[in-house]
């Protein structure tokens, strides 16, 4: 039977490859192309996952495993990508560049390696979840929370060397990550930072060492393999504040915006807060075909009749007060009369709302409690699934506005309903679209993707561009910074061909390809 092989990779290599593989790694550990479990390794939701499907997939335990397998993948140039829990679905989850990769899955090196509750810090390996941080500090008493995505399955790690965020004030995944141990391409294992003093006392503690600061090269990048990282843990504060603010007409997203900056800035409201939209606030509880069965996007008068029984807001912004009672009493205080600007705004309190799911669950992450409540909106148009177009913007009520509408616009193009929130950190602020469709129906499939492509272009001619994607979509956004005629990108390519110059660290992440493997180039 003849086996889906990466670009120029002979079927004779590939099977001397899995062969040596299997030397080298416990037999459990090397999954090959006619495995069933291969398949699993795919975008559940790309356009034609068959068509992305690697050849077979890893498992190593260790860095030494780590070493072994690309001792092998550089002997014969088969490509590797590499993942660590492979769960964020919406941004291709654990499907390769392209089809017959070997999939490098790090999820079996989970280990917890130190938490030190004195100076505030975890130290974790790549299959690390959320929900196993959470229930090791749970489980020890340990006074630090995480800060975790929305969907707690998420990797710790990963999430943080893909920018994630999340919704206390460590929101900011990767400004929290401190030290990391990673294997470059030819098995050399480095220390970044202060992690590289012998018995360093510092290295979950500075970012920095003597010389330039290299972590960010082995995120959202193709530079080499993470196999340890530190990450911030928040101490537990006196107490926590979780608010709710509705507001009724669409328009209001420009002052909401206007409002939210000072306050964000000034840390008065410290915490990743969203101006959520009503569809993403309402669709975990009930179905589009609820309220509108025709053709095209929801109506006004279905959008007001779905407000009204939910008794929420064409916006709905959340936040989160944090320390002593008496600074919260007084912070809120601010908050109130800076909102309480915009005609029609409601202010609620979680006692307020005892049987609101949508409020339940962001307070669980206002307070670093993963779970999985948010993926409950797919229901919104069925079998659902969706694609995640994430455009950066200030934080302006203008740019707001103007992103809001020309989304919305291009999704009404190919029916479907806006469903997003705008995600504020500290000077910019991430505007999160779900792209929702029905995974059985393959035309809608095929539409959301070419909205994609669309939405991405219309975004990028504003000046907005996206600060991550998915595997499919990754050379039209590098696109979007001008790519082969940008100093950035090729600087990216002369690192790689450096770093790794036979290619086989996930060639094609983020648009980053090793010069004899970019579009054939050469061999």
């Amino acid at each position: 039977m003849s086996i889906i092989t990466p670009p120029g990779v002979t079927q004779e290599d590939f099977i001397a490859a899995i062969g040596e593989l299997k030397t080298v790694l416990p037999v459990d550990s090397v999954i090959v192309e006619n495995a069933e479990h291969v398949r699993s390794y795919r975008d559940p939701w790309g356009t034609l996952p068959d068509e992305v499907l690697p050849s077979a997939a890893v498992a190593p335990r260790s860095v030494e495993q780590v070493q072994a397998v690309l001792a092998v993948a550089r002997k014969y140039r088969i490509p590797l990508w590499t993942i660590s829990t492979g769960r964020n679905l919406a941004y291709g989850g654990s499907g390769p560049r392209k089809a017959g990769y070997i999939i490098l899955d790090l999820k079996r090196m989970n280990r917890i390696l130190e938490v030190n509750e004195k100076h505030g810090y975890a130290v974790v390996e790549p299959g690390v979840s959320y929900f196993d941080l959470y229930n090791y500090l749970q489980a020890k008493g340990i006074k630090l929370w995480i800060d975790c995505a929305a969907p707690g399955w998420g990797g710790v790690m990963g999430n943080a060397l893909d920018h994630g965020g999340g919704y206390t004030p460590y929101g900011d995944h990767f400004l929290m990550q401190c030290g990391m141990q990673t294997v470059l391409a030819d098995g050399t294992v480095i220390e970044t930072a202060m992690g590289s003093v012998p018995n360093s006392e510092t290295a979950q503690l500075h970012k920095f060492g003597c010389g330039p600061s290299v972590d960010g090269l082995f995120s959202m990048g193709n530079a080499g393999v993470v196999t340890k990282m530190g990450i911030w843990l928040m101490p537990e504060p006196p107490a926590v504040k979780p608010f709710k603010i509705s507001f009724q007409k669409e328009d209001d997203l420009a002052p909401i915006m206007d409002i939210s900056k000072p306050l964000k800035i000034n840390m008065v409201v410290p915490n990743g807060t969203p101006a959520v939209g009503l569809i993403y606030e309402t669709g975990h509880a009930t179905t589009r075909a609820k309220y509108y069965s025709g053709k095209g996007p929801m109506p006004d008068s279905a959008m007001r009749k779905l407000a009204s029984d939910f008794d929420v807001g064409m916006w709905n912004f959340y936040g989160g007060l944090y320390g002593p009672p008496a600074i919260i009493d007084n912070n809120w205080d601010d908050v109130r009369d800076a909102y309480s600007q915009i005609p029609g705004a409601k202010f609620y309190f979680e006692e307020d709302r005892p049987n609101d799911a949508a409020f339940e669950y962001r307070a669980k992450l206002m307070r670093g409690i993963p779970n999985m409540a948010e993926f409950g909106v797919l229901n919104w148009v069925g079998s659902g699934a969706h694609l995640d177009f994430t455009p950066m913007s200030p934080i302006d009520g203008k740019d707001a506005l103007s992103q809001f509408y020309m989304i919305r616009d291009r999704l009404a193009q190919y029916d479907m309903d806006y469903c997003g929130e705008f995600m504020v950190a500290w000077r910019s602020m991430a505007h999160v679209n779900f792209l929702l469709y029905d995974v059985n129906d393959a035309v809608a499939k095929a539409r959301a993707h070419e909205c994609m492509g669309l939405l991405i272009d219309d975004a990028a001619a504003k000046g907005y561009c996206e600060y991550r994607t998915a595997p499919q979509f990754m050379d039209k956004v590098a696109q979007t910074y001008s790519w082969n005629d940008s100093a950035l990108w090729k600087m990216h390519d002369k690192i790689k061909d450096a770093l790794d110059p036979r290619g086989i660290l996930s060639p094609g992440k983020s648009g980053i390809w090793p010069e004899h493997m970019r579009g054939g180039k050469s061999s």
